[in-house]
């Protein structure tokens, strides 16, 4: 970072800007990666659900074992924790198998789960209405969102503000430049002072994002599209702009799904009670949200990661827009095996399963392990930070908005400084590459 005259300039990264085509990044992945066996996919279902079966009868053997009888403490109040204790690490262990169950529904609405369409939306409606989701109405505007990753007026979710929608002072090109590479100290200050760069703000910011983000953006579309009429977006509406006259049916049938996974909640809180169900089902369930948007969220938001307007968005852009991460990784590796193993890699082969969503996840770590091979060469890297509470909070204070002009587009922070830029690599150029100067 240099400073010059009250004039802030940093060095940023360069980020190349892919010139790939579908078939090129398909045909670097084994064909047999393409293969969807529904016996596999459904051993993988029985298996979670196996360990969250598991885990349920483990904890309830300790707990009733929590008592002087078993065990001498040397405070009454002990034995409370004790059991408090044992029944958070039961909804950890359970959130995050639960999670995997998800990714289960989730690969079945992309056909992922077996060959036959019928099977993978019946045994994706039973999961994700188990667990609180309206399958087709996710279904389909999650399509879409893969349809157009990093779409700045296309994608669905995760779309990043702009400096108008922020309302934050106008640019002014002669104190600022729009790549973000150089500011003057007093924009710095209103961009600070506009947008509250302060650390428990962020705190405050990413927990919210973390606990609420899955309930706003099924009900209101939170993070998605700010162009939608207002109260049109919720996915429960069968006649929300999100979807199609001839999709109708689907949201019903979805809606109806939500509708047995409420009264399932309500009859097992009359029969068992409240704490029961809510210590056995909703600590998990609200563990499973969180871990949902963790993931995803990191795996679309990244001050490394560009977005782009329709003159310069072309699907392998946006497919290659999004960062594979090593889920509980900053815990270690050991930790890092457990967030894979018990979420089925989703966060360790995001940018493969974005250039082919229909490959099944037993056949993503060999896939995406290609498709780095592939574009090794080309210098494109998308392999992000671990993914846990410190990067969300680092993420969710150095991404704040994005500049109204331009087409290609990365984050800034709430000084209005862009740790990236655009790279563009001539391939039929003699040298290794030619960065061309392009506002972004």
């Amino acid at each position: 970072m240099a400073k010059s005259s009250s004039r802030i300039t940093v060095e940023q990264t360069p980020f190349v800007i892919p010139d790939l085509t579908v078939k090129e990044l398909l045909s670097a992945i084994p064909a047999h990666c393409f293969q969807r066996s529904a016996l596999r996919s459904s051993a993988y279902v029985v298996w979670d659900f196996l360990l969250l079966a598991g885990f349920y009868k483990l904890a309830t053997f300790l707990d009733a074992r929590i008592t002087p009888e078993f065990i001498a403490l040397p405070s009454p109040h002990l034995y409370t924790f004790a059991s408090f204790a044992l029944w958070s690490l039961y909804s950890l262990a359970s959130g995050l198998v639960g999670t995997g169950l998800w990714v289960l529904g989730h690969e079945c609405g992309h056909q992922a789960f077996s060959e036959s369409k019928t099977l993978n939306n019946a045994a994706g409606f039973v999961i994700h209405s188990a667990l609180g989701v309206p399958y087709h109405s996710w279904r389909i505007t999650h399509g879409k969102h893969h349809a157009s990753t990093g779409h700045m007026t296309q994608d669905q979710v995760y779309v990043p503000r702009t400096r108008s929608e922020r309302g934050l002072p106008a640019f002014d090109p002669t104190q600022e430049n729009l790549l973000g590479s150089s500011v003057t100290e007093e924009v710095m200050k209103e961009l600070r002072d506009a947008l509250g760069d302060t650390p428990i703000g962020a705190t405050l910011g990413a927990v919210g994002y973390l606990l609420a983000g899955w309930p706003l953006y099924i009900i209101r579309n939170a993070s998605g599209q700010l162009r939608y009429p207002a109260g049109s977006t919720n996915h429960l509406n069968p006649s929300a702009v999100l979807f199609a006259p001839h999709q109708r049916g689907q949201i019903i049938l979805s809606d109806i799904g939500i509708a047995l996974w409420l009264g399932g909640i309500a009859t097992a809180i009359y029969y068992k009670g409240f704490l029961e169900v809510f210590r056995v089902y909703l600590v998990p369930y609200l563990w499973v949200n969180h871990w949902l948007i963790l993931i995803t969220f990191l795996q679309h938001t990244d001050p490394l990661l560009p977005h782009y307007r329709a003159p310069e968005f072309t699907f392998p852009r946006g497919a290659l827009s999004t960062l594979d991460r090593s889920l509980l990784g900053d815990l270690g590796s050991f930790a890092g095996w457990i967030g894979a193993c018990t979420t089925h890699g989703i966060s360790e082969t995001h940018v493969l399963h974005h250039v082919s969503s229909k490959i099944p996840h037993y056949h993503a770590w060999e896939a995406a392990a290609a498709l780095r091979r592939k574009l090794a060469p080309a210098g494109i890297r998308l392999q992000g930070a671990p993914g846990g509470w410190a990067e969300v909070y680092r993420v969710f204070k150095e991404c704040r908005f994005v500049e109204d002009e331009g087409d290609i587009l990365f984050y800034k922070n709430a000084r209005g400084l862009a740790a990236t830029r655009p790279l563009f690599v001539d391939n039929n150029a003699s040298d290794s590459g030619i960065e061309i100067d392009k506002d972004a």
